[in-house]
């Protein structure tokens, strides 16, 4: 072989490479046939054409029977024999779609089911428990501001974060959770609060079966009933969620809640805070009472979804553009009732889903008390809760 014929061969593979490279860039472009055409075109065309006729005789020869260039015949016979692209085109299209249904399915599940199994401490039970967590006081809490920006002071004294979810400093930032304005407007006619309760069969220690006024529903007309006494219009929705076919079955009543919701929502449109007013579920030997002016009152616990888990990440199909503002309800309203009523309310929780918190800014879910504490408890904490959302709400 001669030094012409050497170099020739050289300059022919660096070519053949070159033209691969522009091949394998296009199509990890999804530049399509036709497009590789032109990705190819001018000097680089007549170049390609004239190595196919030279060194790739018998390729050039097929892909003119075939009406299509060499080049592109080469990749058809190649995605031909390794699909690879559509492989997983359609593998993305069809078992992701699976798992997120799945997913969907069991993360309503456990919204539904999970947000009142946690016991005095904010733990879930029946889960290995850490350390305790010692509520303090109000008394030997710091509520100034300069305080509050300390994020490990916020959350240790605060509240508790579910295993299961996370947060950060600034999605909890007391400056800017306590600036925004939740009072209501209480000069424009109509309500201004809808109570609904997504669990309506939960129950109290001295509840009478069949009779509703001795369960979360009838602690949710008395505070209906304390509210609208104090001027702030409060409409009590009794929708029950919780029953399927006569059968208690919690896993759909986030589901099946949200549209009556905000079907009311729609009908008056005064309505600036929803409550989902609940009690909670612990061991039976927990007892969540305190004294409030000389009467024994059960505890409460203010809760809220963040729509994102450690497993899951964000969940896009429960997303909630209201977090901040849900955040800065929950939080205004523990510091309020701390100033006012030291003992009466346990760590705010914060777990991952949503639990309607979506529908509107104005929302709390409260977990009032639990099924060891007796009507007259939930009553009396009735008044003191109706009194820290006059406090925060009223202008």
């Amino acid at each position: 072989m001669n030094n012409g014929q050497r170099i020739s061969r050289i300059l022919m593979a660096v070519t053949g490479s070159i033209l691969l490279i522009y091949m394998m860039a296009g199509m990890g472009a999804g530049i399509s046939f036709k497009g590789m055409e032109k990705f190819l075109a001018g000097p680089n065309k007549m170049l390609l054409k004239h190595v196919q006729e030279t060194y790739l005789t018998g390729f050039s020869y097929t892909s003119k029977k075939h009406h299509v260039s060499a080049d592109e015949w080469v990749v058809q016979q190649a995605m031909n024999l390794i699909p690879l692209g559509s492989f997983v085109k359609e593998k993305e299209n069809t078992d992701t779609d699976i798992e997120d249904r799945a997913t969907y399915e069991m993360i309503l599940k456990k919204q539904a089911e999970d947000e009142n199994s946690v016991d005095e401490n904010g733990k879930l039970i029946g889960e290995p428990q850490e350390e305790p967590v010692v509520q303090a006081s109000a008394s030997n809490i710091d509520l100034s501001l300069e305080k509050l920006m300390n994020y490990e002071y916020l959350v240790g004294n605060f509240y508790t974060i579910d295993s299961t979810t996370m947060t950060s400093p600034e999605e909890l930032n007391a400056e800017v959770l306590l600036s925004k304005d939740l009072k209501i407007n209480k000069e424009a006619k109509g309500p201004k609060v809808l109570i609904y309760h997504t669990h309506s069969q939960e129950g109290f220690v001295d509840s009478v079966p069949g009779d509703t006024s001795t369960t979360i529903v009838g602690v949710g007309d008395y505070l209906t009933e304390l509210l609208n006494k104090k001027g702030i219009e409060t409409i009590h929705h009794e929708g029950v969620y919780d029953l399927i076919d006569g059968e208690l079955d919690r896993s759909r009543a986030y589901d099946l809640a949200e549209p009556e919701v905000r079907k009311i929502l729609e009908d008056n449109p005064s309505i600036e805070v929803l409550i989902d007013l609940h009690r909670d579920g612990v061991a039976e030997g927990t007892h969540l009472v305190t004294e409030v002016n000389g009467k024994p009152t059960a505890q409460i616990m203010f809760f809220n979804g963040l729509s994102r888990t450690k497993a899951n990440g964000e969940i896009d199909y429960l997303y909630n553009p209201y977090i901040q503002d849900n955040l800065a309800f929950s939080l205004q309203m523990q510091l309020k009732a701390m100033e006012l009523y030291p003992g009466f309310t346990r760590h705010i929780y914060l777990r991952g889903y949503c639990y309607n918190m979506n529908i509107m800014p104005k929302t709390l879910l409260i977990e009032a008390g639990a099924q060891t504490n007796t009507v007259e408890e939930m009553k009396n904490a009735m008044e003191v809760l109706a009194e820290t959302l006059d406090n925060v709400l009223t202008p």
